[in-house]
């Protein structure tokens, strides 16, 4: 596996601040060791606990002093900026005096874990400082333990240790963004919002840059054959290995020939290879004589708009898409490339989001159809039971859908998908193996192509999730965790051929809570934001929640049971009876974070 990064930007590293009683003649220099070493002790779990998307242990950077007061504050904010420090962690086993040891600067995620003892009580410090945070308009995340512990027991408690991993691994999702581009592919695809860039929530929330290419681009770089050549071929001789190409289901009188769909795989390979290209760039092109095009455009995350007027004309972006979005390609494993159908920059987020949070590929979806259990009983004779028994949801888009989505990737004999350096090679071969490449529908993409077709593995917990904007309010979250389930295949064929059969299907059902837009599935459904969602793996609800708080994106819905949401300390004071209240009073007041 190779740790390559593939943006213009160090990978951020998380800053642990140890912070002390600053009165010497024997206060602090009781207290020094046993500070350093619960800063280490953090450092350590971290770094043994996290990885970047790349596959990279996360880097934390330990001040050279305890801070006890305001210099070793300054000098410890200085060495972080040097390092490139971009999550901020505070620890202590004792009181401190709390504006002159905290972290001001407004734009790093900050948590301050104050140790539960009672010989120097960092609890108080937590307090204290936490108010400070609070008074001058920082929020930060305060983690305190449930049991006490003896003064010099550097041991993590698992509740702590929850904590301290949600908020890093939301802080270096916050980190990681910052600075990296949205490419735009084109521009609005089918009227579709979502495709309609709002530079303002890119730079305000996400402290990101809009790039923006027309898809002639595409032509110029085909014709002008400005991609490698070896790659292509390689690359091409993967496709006629591994990539199954299944029924054509066109009329006779619009199905393409054995020659044009040869040329459609040849051009939909050329596709990718440019759409990487134009996302983070390529040394080999600069060696062709365009070291314009060699540069790239530092995008973490892009979108295709392709319809109508790229498919109307050329092969589509599905296999493009699809391949980006996946784990792997004919040069092995290695990080998704997040990549959206239909230039969906909302979805994008979402995607990147999870994708940060997990470090594993992201299934782009349409949130296509409610089927009730009297619907499916109706169409198909067959009564849903188990987790679907209150009715399933249609997740199916024909583009992007990463292979990982199949699920044949496994741990401990169960349906998965893996951070891309988890992955055998068997595991790859099963997930192509388990996806047909049809020819696509010309009643959509005139200009051909290819649509995967799989069919997710159930029983996955998973999470979809997706961003929406709305006028006078901004960005809202909206959040389901459930799992995939599996049908007889004969329900799933009825199903499924009442829309296009040739896209990858995935069924979906929300875990119900009883109450609100989670009281049944046509509720979830009825209630949904947009046509597209983001699946990713594992229930991450809480997560996301986490990282929503810290950019100041209110979530509007989910099913994440309270304790196991964790947001700034202050938002408590704005409410702590209706939290999804107190959550949009705190977001608006703050505002976006890089505003």
């Amino acid at each position: 596996m190779t740790k390559t990064n593939r943006y213009y930007a160090r990978l951020p590293k998380i800053g642990i601040r140890p912070t002390i009683d600053g009165r010497r003649n024997g206060v602090r220099e009781s207290l020094e060791e046993v500070t350093m070493n619960l800063a280490k002790s953090v450092s350590e779990f971290i770094s043994e606990n996290l990885s970047h998307y790349n596959g990279e242990a996360v880097e934390c950077v330990i001040a050279d002093t305890c801070i006890g007061g305001v210099a070793e504050a300054a000098q410890t904010a200085e060495k972080f900026a040097k390092e490139g420090v971009g999550v901020s962690i505070t620890v202590t086993p004792c009181w401190c005096y709390g504006t002159e040891t905290m972290d001001t600067d407004p734009s790093i995620p900050k948590a301050v874990w104050g140790f539960n003892g009672t010989n120097r009580p960092g609890a108080v410090y937590l307090a204290a400082v936490l108010a400070a945070h609070n008074q001058k308009g920082l929020p930060a995340f305060g983690i305190y333990g449930e049991d006490v512990q003896d003064v010099g027991d550097t041991t993590i408690p698992d509740d702590v240790q929850e904590k301290l991993l949600k908020f890093a691994k939301a802080g270096l999702a916050v980190a990681m963004m910052k600075g990296k581009s949205y490419l735009s592919m084109g521009s609005v695809s089918m009227g579709i919002a979502g495709s309609m860039i709002d530079e303002t929530f890119f730079q305000d929330y996400l402290g990101m840059r809009n790039e923006y290419i027309d898809m002639t681009e595409f032509v110029r770089r085909l014709d002008r054959e400005i991609y490698d050549k070896e790659e292509y071929e390689r690359a091409l001789r993967w496709v006629k290995e591994n990539c199954k190409q299944g029924p054509d289901n066109n009329s006779d009188d619009f199905k393409r020939t054995a020659e044009q769909h040869e040329e459609d795989w040849e051009t939909s390979v050329k596709m990718t290879l440019i759409a990487r290209d134009l996302m983070v760039g390529n040394p080999k092109l600069a060696e062709l004589g365009y070291g314009e095009e060699a540069l790239g455009h530092n995008a973490i995350t892009a979108g295709f708009q392709g319809q109508r007027q790229w498919t109307d004309h050329f092969p589509n972006g599905d296999f493009m898409e699809a391949i980006l979005n996946s784990s792997f390609d004919w040069n092995g494993t290695r990080a998704p490339y997040i990549f959206a159908t239909e230039n969906d920059s909302l979805n994008a987020v979402t995607m990147l989001f999870g994708h940060l949070i997990t470090n594993t590929a992201q299934v782009f979806a349409d949130v296509r159809t409610y089927w009730s259990p009297d619907a499916v009983k109706r169409v198909t004779g067959y009564e849903l039971e188990g987790k679907a028994e209150n009715g399933i949801i249609h997740l199916i888009n024909s583009g992007p859908a990463a292979l990982d989505g199949t699920g044949q990737q496994t741990k401990d004999g169960k349906p998965v998908m893996k951070p891309f350096w988890e992955i055998t090679d068997e595991e790859v071969q099963k997930c192509l193996d388990a996806t047909l490449w049809r020819p696509a529908s010309t009643e959509y993409f005139r200009g051909g192509g290819y649509s995967s077709d799989f069919l997710t593995k159930g029983e996955m917990p998973v999470t979809i999730a997706r961003i929406n904007l709305v006028k006078g309010l901004g960005p809202v979250m909206q959040i389901a965790e459930g799992y995939t389930i599996d049908l007889p295949i004969g329900v799933h064929d009825t199903l499924d051929l009442r829309t296009d059969p040739t896209w990858p299907t995935t069924w979906f059902v929300p875990n119900l809570t009883g109450e609100g837009v989670f009281k049944d599935v046509y509720s979830v459904m009825n209630n949904w934001g947009a046509n597209h969602c983001s699946m990713s793996y594992g229930h991450i609800g809480a997560d996301l929640i986490t990282l929503a708080s810290m950019l100041r994106i209110p979530v509007n819905m989910h099913n994440v049971s309270d304790e196991k949401i964790f947001r700034p300390s202050t938002w408590s004071m704005f409410g702590t009876a209706d939290r999804e209240g107190s959550d949009y009073r705190a977001c608006e007041r703050f505002g976006p974070l890089y505003r």
